[in-house]
């Protein structure tokens, strides 16, 4: 399980190295899900104008000015929730989006068998994980029921993209802070 000093680093960094990590997601009722991270964005302080930060700490975003490896969870177009973890030391708001996993898998019969749902965008993984809003603040590991795992995988080529869906953000929008697994 990654450690909170994983999470304690640049927002860039964290983006990158997350790809190829396993997402755990053990559900209340019991259920355990886990996927291969395959697409992250970072978005890194309050200068970035597509971070929620930029506009200053609100209610929603406090979570972000705390310290990484917690989970900052929000809801877009009244209906998709979006998961993130915070990096960075506390008072730096920063966080990664995960935009999708590969290979989504359940525990079933005792061992994992691969799960019937699209996991390709950050809308259909969260719904895929039973990952909502109960989980935003908390910080990452198994007693949250959510947390990440160095699967042992290395991608051999991942493609960076500028962000998706933040044309707002001038100049921003174009910062290749999209990190892709184009080839495990």
């Amino acid at each position: 399980m990654l450690e909170a000093s994983f999470f304690k680093r640049d927002t860039r960094t964290v983006a990158r190295e997350l790809l190829g990590k396993y997402l755990y997601r053990r559900t209340p009722d019991g259920r355990l899900f886990r996927g291969i991270i395959s697409e992250t964005e970072a978005y890194h302080g309050p200068e970035d104008l597509a971070c929620h930060c930029a506009k200053g700490k609100t209610p929603r975003t406090t979570v972000m000015f705390g310290p990484g490896g917690h989970i900052y969870v929000y809801l877009i177009y009244g209906m998709y929730e979006m998961l993130n973890f915070t990096t960075m030391d506390e008072g730096f708001p920063a966080a990664v989006l995960i935009r999708g996993l590969m290979h989504p898998e359940v525990w079933e019969n005792g061992r994992f068998v691969p799960l019937d749902a699209k996991t390709d965008g950050p809308g259909k993984l969260t719904r895929a994980f039973e990952i909502d809003r109960s989980l935003n603040t908390r910080p990452l590991g198994d007693r949250t029921g959510l947390w990440v795992e160095d699967a042992g995988i290395t991608p051999r080529e991942v493609e960076t993209t500028p962000r998706i869906g933040v044309d707002y953000a001038g100049e921003w929008k174009d910062k290749p802070w999209r990190y892709v697994i184009k080839k495990l």
